[in-house]
C-alpha cells in the first residue's frame, strides 16, 4: 500500500515538473510584430548599402555597419543622425560590436582587419595586416565578428577564408587559437558570428554547417546545436539569445539548450519579411533591430508586453 501511494506521489511530481516545464517554456517565449519605421534619419543624400551590422552603447547610441558611403553611421537615443567615419579606411564593413567601455570594434572583410574606434570614430587599435591575408598570429583572412571576455580579451571569429576563432589582450597582444576546417566537433566552415553568454561561454555561430559550437575560454568544446544557420546573434538584457538566420530568412529566439523557441519572418521586402538578414542588436526596451544584406535596410521588430 505504500509502495503503491509512492509510486503514485512520484508520478505526479513528474506529472507536475513536466507541466511546470511546459508552463516556464510557453512563458520564455517573447513575441514581436514590425514597427512602421526603423527610427533612424539618414543624413541627407545618403542611401544605405547592404546592412551588415548594428549595435548600441550604453548611451543609447546606434552604430549601423553598412556598404556604401559613410560605412559606420553613428544615431542618437531619438534616431537623429549623428556623425559617421570610414570611408577612406573601411574596405568591406562585416561584423560591428561595442564593448563594456563604448568602443567600438568592427571587421572589415575587404582590407582582414579588425579596428577598434571611440564613440567619435578615432581609431584607437588595428589588428591584422591591411590587404594581407593569411594565418599567421597577426593576420586575417575575411574576419567576420568580435565577441568580449570579461577581462577585456577579445575573440575574434576569423571566417571566410580561415576556419578559426582567436584569441587577444586589450591591446591586441595574441593570446592563442582553435579551429580548423571540417564538419566534426570543433572543426568549422564559416565561423561567421560570436559572442559570450552570462557564463563566459564562446557561442560560435558555424553558418555552412547549420550549427552554433559552444566552447570554453580556452577553446574546449563544450556543447553542439544543430539545425539552423547562425548568421548573426545576439544576447538582449534579460539573457534571450536571438539568432538572424540568413538562409531561412528569419529570426529566431533559442532558449537555453540551443532549441529554437520562437522564429519570425520569411523571404520578402513587407515589413517582418527579410532579405538575408545578416547581424542584430536589442535595445534596453528589447526591440531588436535586424541588418539586411539583401534588403539594404535596417528593420525593427517591437517587443510585445
Amino acid at each position: 500500500m505504500h509502495l503503491h501511494r509512492l509510486i503514485s506521489l512520484s508520478i505526479l511530481t513528474m506529472t507536475c515538473l513536466m507541466l511546470s516545464a511546459s508552463f516556464a517554456t510557453a512563458a520564455d517565449k517573447i513575441n514581436f510584430v514590425p514597427a512602421a519605421s526603423n527610427g533612424i534619419q539618414l543624413p541627407e543624400g545618403l542611401t544605405l548599402g547592404p546592412c551588415s551590422a548594428v549595435d548600441y552603447d550604453s548611451e543609447g547610441r546606434m552604430y549601423l555597419f553598412h556598404r556604401g558611403k559613410q560605412p559606420i553611421l553613428c544615431f542618437g537615443p531619438d534616431g537623429r543622425f549623428l556623425h559617421s567615419w570610414g570611408d577612406k579606411l573601411i574596405g568591406q564593413a562585416h561584423g560591428l560590436r561595442v564593448d563594456q567601455h563604448d568602443n567600438i570594434w568592427v571587421t572589415d572583410i575587404g582590407s582582414h582587419m579588425v579596428y577598434q574606434f571611440n564613440p567619435r570614430g578615432k581609431l584607437l587599435l588595428a589588428i591584422g595586416q591591411p590587404g594581407k591575408p593569411g594565418t599567421g598570429e597577426n593576420q586575417f583572412n575575411k574576419p567576420t565578428d568580435i565577441a568580449f571576455g570579461r577581462h577585456d580579451e577579445i575573440y575574434v571569429s576569423d571566417g571566410y577564408g580561415n576556419s578559426r576563432v582567436m584569441k587577444f589582450a586589450a591591446n591586441g597582444k595574441y593570446l592563442g587559437q582553435w579551429g580548423e576546417p571540417g564538419k566534426g566537433p570543433g572543426q568549422f566552415n564559416l565561423p561567421h558570428s560570436i559572442i559570450l553568454d552570462r557564463q563566459g561561454r564562446i557561442l560560435v555561430g558555424d553558418r555552412e554547417n547549420d550549427r552554433v559550437q559552444v566552447f570554453n575560454s580556452e577553446g574546449k568544446l563544450l556543447e553542439i546545436w544543430p539545425g539552423f544557420a547562425p548568421y548573426g546573434m545576439e544576447f538582449d538584457s534579460q539573457g534571450k539569445l536571438f539568432v538572424a538566420d540568413g538562409r531561412a530568412n528569419k529570426v529566431l529566439q533559442l532558449n537555453s539548450a540551443g532549441k529554437v523557441a520562437n522564429s519570425w519572418g520569411r523571404k520578402g521586402a513587407g515589413p517582418g519579411e527579410f532579405n538575408l538578414p545578416h547581424m542584430l542588436t536589442a535595445d534596453t526596451a528589447g526591440n531588436l533591430f535586424i541588418a539586411e544584406i539583401g534588403g539594404k535596410r535596417l528593420q525593427k521588430l517591437l517587443r510585445q508586453k
